[in-house]
């Protein structure tokens, strides 16, 4: 998760994303299309009712509008916040459909209570967890928006946040903050043994329980019914593998899925996975 050339530790996103910074994103052909496919995924997990009726839907860190342009296609409603002027003045210029609003996330969202029927971010919730002032306190920023997010969606509603945590103990901050706000649900992790193409989803609930949806690429992309896993974040209900671990390939994946699913569950005390994880040590003399 972690690298050194993140842009959260280069400058605060208003400042980061700036006239050039916002153009060369919005004209590098390879970012809109990884834009365009998380859209597309988050949408996937956002699960809207398929009654042909528009949804009205949030995009949280909207930038230049390449998700809304999405949203857009499928039919939707939309409007886009923002913290960075020039990614706004950006998607103004490329007159989006959506209605955009400046605006910090990490100040809770100026929206009326139970409007919204859902919720997207693409890449964007992980930078409340930088304190880039002595007044940004992460943990702070985290409870504001999150409440607030579970304030203003409908009954029933999604909100999917694709983040880039930094580590685990990030990646557990921002599901800790959003069960504590009263949400149900928790990550999902597209392609988990994948170092590139990894993606976090965080998927949250509003109203009664529901099993997670099913992540992407398990057991190196190909699709395994017995290794099928549904996790009820809070409520400690997993569907498992019958019979014992098998050989020491199926055991090493055992151990990175139960890890996996403790992370999921808020947990900050898992170690990293490493070539070591799932070895028999070496009898000591």
């Amino acid at each position: 998760m972690g690298r050194t050339d993140r842009p959260e530790n280069a400058a605060p996103p208003e400042i980061f994303y700036n006239e050039e910074e916002a153009r060369k994103y919005t004209e590098n052909s390879r970012m809109v299309n990884i834009q365009t496919q998380l859209t597309e995924r988050a949408l996937e997990l956002l699960a809207l009712p398929d009654d042909g009726e528009p949804k009205l839907l949030l995009d949280l860190g909207c930038g230049s509008g390449l998700s809304g342009e999405t949203l857009t296609d499928r039919g939707h409603i939309w409007m886009g916040l923002d913290i960075s002027p020039a990614m706004l003045e950006v998607a103004s210029d490329r007159e989006v459909e959506g209605d955009l609003c400046l605006h910090d996330l990490g100040h809770g969202l100026p929206i009326r209570p139970g409007s919204i029927d859902g919720a997207i971010s693409i890449s964007a919730v992980q930078w409340l967890c930088n304190a880039d002032t002595s007044a940004n306190e992460p943990r702070r920023r985290l409870r504001r928006f999150f409440e607030s997010l579970y304030a203003c969606l409908s009954k029933g509603a999604r909100a999917v946040l694709q983040v880039y945590p930094a580590n685990t103990d990030q990646a557990a901050m921002m599901t800790n903050a959003a069960m504590r706000a009263g949400f149900s649900g928790g990550l999902v992790v597209d392609f988990p043994h994948s170092t590139r193409a990894k993606k976090y989803f965080l998927v949250l609930m509003v109203g009664g329980t529901a099993a997670l949806p099913q992540a992407k690429g398990l057991d190196g992309g190909e699709p395994d019914e017995e290794g099928q896993q549904e996790v009820y974040v809070g409520h400690r209900k997993t569907k498992r593998r019958k019979g014992g671990h098998g050989d020491k390939a199926s055991q090493r994946d055992w151990i990175v899925r139960k890890k996996q699913q403790q992370r999921t569950r808020g947990y900050t005390s898992v170690k990293p996975d490493s070539k070591y994880t799932g070895r028999k040590r070496k009898d000591r003399f």
